[in-house]
């Protein structure tokens, strides 16, 4: 999943970059146009400009803290109780969030247990 996240913000820069250079290019031929010929257009277009950025800006940073909202919760380690037939006490294992499932799930060591059909599984941690 981070891999995914990175090639994707990669992607994303390399053709901003590309695309800012080749605006740079444009604008300043038709800024210094302008800006001979006493345009007022010239600070809107900066304007825009800056609008646009800013947007882009909290964009990326909502979608970052939204992504580093969800991983601090999957990475939440719960209480994992199995209660046995026959056992007086409980089994009990750490797990991460994201690795509980239905009926099973892998602890913090990488076991992975699978609950059966006569067992009771008590999950302590979540709110």
């Amino acid at each position: 999943m981070m891999g995914k996240a990175i090639i994707t913000l990669t992607v994303i820069i390399v053709a901003f970059l590309i695309l800012r250079q080749r605006n740079d290019q444009h604008v300043d031929r038709s800024e210094s146009a302008r800006a001979q010929s006493g345009d007022p257009g010239t600070t809107m277009a900066s304007d825009l400009r800056f609008a646009a950025y800013a947007f882009l800006v909290l964009m990326v940073g909502t979608g970052a803290f939204l992504y580093y909202q969800r991983w601090q919760d999957d990475h939440t380690v719960l209480t994992v109780n199995l209660y046995r037939a026959g056992q007086t006490e409980p089994a009990s294992y750490k797990v991460y969030k994201f690795e509980l499932e239905a009926r099973s799930f892998t602890t913090l060591d990488g076991t992975r247990i699978t609950v059966a059909d006569n067992e009771r599984m008590e999950v302590r941690g979540l709110n």
